[in-house]
C-alpha cells in the first residue's frame, strides 16, 4: 500500500501548527483532513474512516483523551498523541484511553513521520489478522473489542485488549515482556515490568478458571508470557 492511499486526520485547534502538520504530512505523501475540536474529530473519524489519527490533547471544547475514547469505541485506528503535556499520568491517561503512542511538543519532523510509520506498519500487519480467541467459556472479539463469559459480557480495559493482542499475533510462542510492554503501552515504558504483571494478573482474574493456577496466560519464567489457546 503505497502512502498515498492513507489518509490522516489531524485534531489540532492551533491553526498554524495544524497547517504544518498537514503540510508535513501531504509532502511525505499522504492524504490529510483537519479538525479543530473534539466534536468534529468524532465527526471526521466517523465520516472519513482515517488509517490514522493525530490528536491533541488540549482541545477546546473537550479533553484529547474523551475524544479517544470515542473514537475507540466504534474505530481500531491508530491513534497518535500530540501533546505539550509532560506529566506521566498524563501518558498513561492517554494510553489507557486507547491511544497506541504519545509524541511531546516540540518534537522533530523525522520523528513523527518515524512514529506514524510506525503506527500504519502495526495496523497494517494486524489488518484481519486478529483472531475470535476462544478461552474456555470466555469468547474475546479483538477486532470488535468485546469479550463474553459465561455470565454475560465482560469488560475489558485498552490496555488490557492491547496486552491480549500482543499475545494473539504470536499465539503458542514466547513474547518477551519488553517487546510486550513496548507494543501496548510504548518504548517509554519499556522498563516496567512491574506493571505489566499487574495488568497480567487482572487478565487472569477476568479470563482464568483458575487465576491462580493459569491456563491461557502462562508466564515463561524470567522471559515473558505464552498465549496457550
Amino acid at each position: 500500500m503505497t502512502r498515498a492511499m492513507f489518509m490522516i486526520l489531524v485534531v489540532e485547534d492551533d491553526e498554524v501548527l495544524g497547517g504544518v502538520l498537514a503540510t508535513l504530512l501531504e509532502a511525505s505523501g499522504y492524504r490529510c483532513e483537519r479538525a479543530a475540536t473534539g466534536e468534529r474529530a468524532i465527526i471526521e473519524a466517523r465520516s472519513h474512516r482515517p488509517d490514522l489519527v493525530l490528536v491533541d490533547l488540549g482541545l477546546p471544547d473537550r479533553d484529547g483523551t474523551q475524544v479517544i475514547r470515542a473514537i475507540r469505541a466504534f474505530s481500531p485506528v491508530p491513534i497518535v498523541v500530540l501533546s505539550a503535556r509532560t506529566l506521566e499520568a498524563e501518558k498513561i491517561r492517554a494510553l489507557d484511553a486507547g491511544a497506541d503512542d504519545y509524541v511531546m511538543k516540540p518534537f522533530s519532523s523525522p520523528e513523527l513521520l518515524a512514529r506514524v510509520r510506525a503506527a500504519l506498519r502495526r495496523n497494517v500487519r494486524s489488518d484481519g489478522a486478529l483472531p475470535v480467541l476462544q478461552l474456555g467459556t470466555v469468547s474475546i472479539d479483538l477486532a470488535k473489542r468485546t469479550a463474553t463469559g459465561a455470565d454475560g459480557p465482560l469488560h475489558l480495559t485498552p490496555l488490557e485488549y492491547r496486552v491480549l493482542e500482543c499475545l494473539a499475533r504470536n499465539v503458542g510462542m514466547i513474547v518477551t515482556q519488553k517487546d510486550l510492554i513496548t507494543q501496548a503501552w510504548g518504548p517509554e515504558r519499556a522498563a516496567d515490568s512491574r506493571g505489566l504483571r499487574s495488568y497480567i494478573k487482572m487478565l487472569r482474574q477476568k479470563l482464568e478458571p483458575d487465576p491462580g493456577r493459569p491456563r491461557y496466560l502462562v508466564t515463561e519464567a524470567g522471559v515473558g508470557y505464552r498465549l496457550c489457546v
